[in-house]
């Protein structure tokens, strides 16, 4: 969770100062860096997050020394010409990447750029939120609607290779430059998931700005439901409308739905926690170092008076993470709203951003923890739902690629998953063979008999396409975390 780009602290650092003074303070993160330029950012109103300070913090002069020698004996000495540019990137984004935090890295001019871009919802990816985790780059959550989601990325899958490069030796920087890319360009990604690999190619696209999508529930027209997929600047004003006009239309009881939410800002965060708890109760909790924890209140003066006490439910899944686990801790300990689905990702600190004076980089860094309402920190163990309900197997594969041939006597995770697909959609085949064999094609034709496509027991083109908007209408038809929060809602 980082601090608004728009309100973040404005003092500056010099670069010269702080290469070769090494003042080691100012230290910059990118909180779960994201694929489709999207933040995780915040709004810090408690003052000890607001002002952070490099006064008295000082390394000393012996490590000053080895750092000022290094530099010169590497611009002076090495075999070819050294860019000092370079050298000082290098010492800022090495000097990030020893706190091993995964949330801490510094910004270069183009990644500070983007996260400008990122919390105004511009941006153009495969719309997922990732993390640096040893040699793998972890997916936090594929966003609602993105190519990610519509590939069947899910939340704790590893990013092995990207293009046919390695991520193990490359930083969260460079693997997401490699992954981000201009709409309609393709990007092949190595996936890991339950130690199995598989190939995904995606193609980049515009990711949707609309950070709340709702409707009325086709079998009850009193239930609204809501999904919020980010949290930028106008998800308050979204998410009232939102409720307004399914009130209008005769909703009485509302499913509000964060799962693969990846989180946003802070203060959207906090105004639409504001929505569901009586004033002046807690919504959560933020602690600096060595520093008592300071509480965020409900205020409707501050954070919006518009304010709904009517039945709630809220769906959460492993890829709701961050500001999405600030609501569901206030809704769940604040407002006594269920939490339905699994337990969620598990982000529990804040990040702030920092320029710095003399170059055009910033300092993205962790400055501190939050806590639920309660107090309880959540980092790496995320807020169990109270109706644990997992989603069918079948929703973590992956799509069938239109532009590759699957056919009788090929042997690949692909063709796996292409049996799983078969068999989810009701042609027996054995789900955990690799192997394209006489009962695939059988099961192919079947199919393909079905639909009205040409039978040849080949996947490829449309019958790769029907198979996948096949797949996602069975897995949007067998909700069964939406199902619990119906029946939870309705016996309340």
């Amino acid at each position: 969770m980082e601090q608004d780009p728009d309100n973040r602290q404005t003092k500056k650092v010099s670069l010269t100062v702080y290469m070769l003074s090494l003042i080691v303070v100012l230290i910059v993160g990118i909180a779960g860096t994201i694929l489709f330029v999207k933040s995780t950012d915040s709004n810090q109103e408690a003052k000890k997050l607001e002002n952070p300070s490099t006064e008295g913090v000082v390394a000393s002069d012996s490590n000053l020394k080895q750092v000022e020698e290094l530099y010169t004996v590497l611009s002076e000495n090495y075999f070819e010409e050294v860019d000092s540019d370079d050298l000082v990137e290098g010492a800022l984004e090495g000097m990030a990447g020893a706190l091993d935090d995964p949330y801490t890295q510094y910004l270069d001019v183009s990644e500070s750029t983007s996260l400008q871009e990122n919390t105004n919802g511009e941006f153009e990816g495969i719309g997922a939120e990732v993390m640096k985790e040893g040699e793998y780059v972890r997916i936090v959550s594929p966003i609602g609607g993105s190519p990610a989601e519509t590939a069947g990325l899910q939340a704790n899958d590893l990013i092995v290779e990207i293009d046919g490069e390695s991520v193990a030796e490359l930083s969260l920087t460079d693997a997401v430059a490699l992954i981000r890319g201009p709409k309609d360009s393709e990007v092949t990604l190595l996936l890991q998931r339950n130690g199995e690999e598989f190939n995904v190619t995606l193609t980049r696209d515009a990711i949707p700005v609309e950070s709340v999508i709702y409707e009325l529930d086709e079998d009850q027209l009193e239930i609204g439901y809501v999904r919020i997929t980010n949290f930028n600047r106008p998800t308050y004003q979204e998410l009232v409308d939102a409720i307004e006009d399914l009130k209008s239309q005769g909703a009485e009881k509302f499913v509000f739905d964060v799962r693969s939410n990846p989180g946003g800002l802070l203060d959207s965060a906090l105004q639409i926690s504001n929505i569901f708890v009586e004033d002046g109760l807690p919504l959560m909790q933020s602690q600096g170092r060595g520093e008592e924890p300071y509480v965020y209140q409900a205020d409707s003066e501050n954070l919006g008076d518009y304010k709904y006490d009517g039945k709630a439910v809220l769906l959460t899944n492993e890829g709701s993470a961050s500001a999405s686990e600030i609501l569901a801790g206030a809704l769940s300990e604040s407002a006594d709203i269920p939490l339905i689905g699994q337990t969620t990702f598990g982000k529990g600190t804040i990040q702030n951003v920092v320029p710095l004076e003399d170059g055009d980089g910033e300092v993205k860094f962790t400055t501190g923890k939050w806590l639920t309402a309660d107090g309880e920190w959540i980092h790496e163990k995320g807020i169990a739902p109270d109706a644990e309900v997992a989603m069918p197997d079948y929703q973590n594969l992956l799509i069938v690629n239109s532009e590759e041939t699957y056919q009788l006597g090929d042997s690949s995770d692909e063709v796996k998953n292409l049996n799983a697909v078969l068999d989810a959609l009701g042609y027996g085949t054995s789900e955990s063979e690799s192997d394209f064999t006489e009962d695939t094609k059988s099961a192919v034709e079947s199919y393909q008999s079905d639909k009205d496509l040409e039978v040849n027991g080949i996947v490829t083109g449309s019958t790769a396409t029907n198979l996948v908007e096949d797949l996602r209408t069975l897995i949007e038809e067998n909700d069964t975390q939406y199902k619990e929060a119906i029946k939870v809602l309705n016996e309340q």
